[in-house]
């Protein structure tokens, strides 16, 4: 049988800390939300139009 499943943060690989779940710490936590602001990450879809593409 095993023990319980300790869960890693998603950036860096440390143990969740329950406080900053799903990260670690308040730095990883940091991290990620400027990796959106920052266009980081990217959701698959179909390509936005340019503002000069959208005109008739």
């Amino acid at each position: 049988m095993t023990g319980p499943v300790v869960r890693k943060c998603p950036l860096c690989g440390k143990p969740r800390s329950a406080e900053h779940a799903p990260f670690c710490s308040t730095r990883c936590k940091d991290r990620d939300l400027m990796r959106w602001l920052d266009d980081g990450y990217a959701l698959p879809g179909p390509p936005a139009l340019d503002e000069e593409e959208g005109k008739a």
